[in-house]
């Protein structure tokens, strides 16, 4: 199975990246699972059920999240009823939505994507790494392609998950910092990892934001509001060949893509 993992999505920029470059890499790259993380694909602060179907619309099957999952308060309802959008399993019981998604991908295959949330300078959350146990031991073992976005601060936190679920899940990605990492890598027990996927928007940015109102937030110490930054875009994303049978990572490889 081809998996195509994209970095978070910010801002229309980065919308207009996943139309203009996805349906391309799709048939390129012959793609049976598309997954983003979408949780600033809404004016680069949370998600919108609007933006979300525009962006399965444009090819996704997959929208996973993180701690900003809850900045538009109409996501809420919306998280109840579309399952294929993902929260963080590991926030406490009550909270809407859901954090796996169990699906089957083109060519058959019968995929698990899980969504985690660190706790590192992080949100309050419950565990990650027990949270991962429980996930897995509740999924039947046809179920052998296991998709995990670590949603985390911590470049080290990000390591100890890849770890923990060596030979446990195909592949272990990290989002949250919107800066790819040169580490794309598959462990000894097959899990394809890479620490951090990067950003799906404009690189003329700092992390996505606007650099001009960021610099004057960070020179002045006030409460500036941030705003998403608009130009020219650049794709990241994880691509990882997976064998459908053993659910082992064969083949990792970074994506990164120019648009206009």
């Amino acid at each position: 199975m081809n998996l195509l993992f994209l970095g978070d999505i910010v801002g229309s920029a980065g919308r207009r990246a996943v139309k203009e470059i996805l349906p391309h890499l799709l048939r390129q790259e012959q793609i049976h699972l598309a997954v983003a993380n979408a949780e600033n694909a809404a004016g680069g602060f949370g998600l919108t059920p609007e933006v979300a179907e525009e962006l399965f619309a444009a090819g996704l099957d997959v929208l996973t999240s993180g701690n900003h999952i809850w900045d538009k308060k109409e996501i809420l309802a919306y998280l109840d009823r579309q399952p294929r959008l993902l929260r963080p399993a590991n926030y406490p019981p009550g909270v809407p939505g859901h954090g796996v998604f169990l699906t089957r991908a083109r060519d058959g295959s019968q995929v698990a994507v899980i969504n985690l949330q660190g706790r590192m300078y992080m949100p309050l959350s419950d565990c990650p790494f027990r949270k991962a146990d429980e996930i897995l031991a509740s999924l039947e073992d046809a179920v052998k392609i296991r998709i995990v976005d670590f949603h985390a601060e911590l470049t080290s936190e990000k390591m100890a998950m890849g770890w923990y679920l060596n030979g446990r899940v195909s592949a272990v990605i990290g989002t949250h910092t919107h800066v790819a990492t040169a580490d794309a890598r598959i462990l000894p027990g097959g899990t394809a990892y890479q620490t951090d996927v990067g950003m799906t928007g404009a690189y003329d940015s700092i992390i996505g934001m606007d650099k001009e109102i960021a610099l004057r937030r960070l020179l002045t110490s006030t409460p500036v509001r941030l705003e998403a930054a608009r130009g020219k875009v650049e794709l990241h994303g994880l691509l990882v060949r997976v064998d459908h049978s053993t659910g082992r990572a064969l083949h990792v490889e970074r994506v990164f893509v120019e648009g206009s």
